[in-house]
């Protein structure tokens, strides 16, 4: 058998070399990654099998003493903080509608699904807003996107960091629930003019993102998703931010 020239031998060594280079790089898919686009979307077997029993109350949250303290079963995310007993309570009821329902999970999820949402909108990515944003906001967004459309201006953003997420209330209003939450990210943003101009923000500039979300669920639907029903601006004083609109 002919021996093998050395040089197809080196660019084999090479080829070999990038692919592990580049495999250790990128990492390798396990089937387990949440699909960025639905973070609220658990696994088939993760849903639950059939509807827990309809409570008789509707509206005012239940506080009763059958309402079990749920505060150490779930873990949170570092970042989260539930703001009282009231919403612990509002946390509990909602388990006993929906036995999959984690507030640790969904902590994880809406953080996903706020910086999906923000970067989508900058992007001018109306599939992915259709996917988590309830219609009357979607609807909201869009005339937003319309009028930056007629300006000519365009807005880039990138979300860093969410230092901090406050769960701060919990309504019922049978068969919907609503999760009022505030998002504090450190993020970059930019807005253009038609001639590529800057009209607002610094590129090399991290500004900080106070935001005020509220998600909502029909907790008798199939579907496991938490739509955003509402976006307003938070209470404190921003220099700039993601021109996100105020659907309050």
């Amino acid at each position: 058998m002919s021996e093998i020239p050395a040089d197809i031998l080196l660019y084999a060594l090479v080829a070999a070399g990038l692919v592990f280079w580049l495999k250790n790089l990128l990492g390798t898919r396990h089937g387990e990654e949440r699909d960025r686009a639905n973070p609220f979307i658990q696994n088939p077997e993760q849903q639950p099998k059939k509807a827990a029993p309809e409570s008789e109350s509707s509206g005012a949250l239940p506080l009763s003493s059958d309402v079990r303290d749920i505060s150490n079963e779930d873990p949170l995310p570092k970042n989260v903080d539930i703001q009282g007993e009231e919403v612990w309570t509002g946390i509990s009821f909602i388990r006993q509608q929906d036995k999959q329902f984690d507030i640790g999970v969904f902590s994880s999820a809406a953080q996903d699904a706020f910086v999906i949402v923000v970067e989508a909108f900058a992007k001018d990515d109306r599939e992915t807003l259709r996917d988590l944003l309830a219609d009357p906001v979607y609807e909201a967004f869009v005339r937003a996107l319309q009028d930056r459309a007629q300006k000519g201006e365009s807005v880039e953003t990138e979300i860093h960091a969410i230092r901090k997420m406050e769960v701060m209330d919990i309504k019922l209003d049978k068969p919907m629930a609503y999760i009022t939450t505030r998002f504090i990210a450190d993020e970059t943003a930019v807005i253009k003019g038609k001639d590529g101009t800057i009209i607002s923000g610094d590129p090399d500039r991290i500004t900080e993102m106070n935001d005020i979300w509220v998600f909502g669920r029909d907790l008798k639907s199939k579907d496991p998703r938490w739509l955003v029903y509402e976006t307003r601006d938070g209470d404190v004083s921003e220099d700039h931010k993601t021109p996100v609109p105020d659907t309050h």
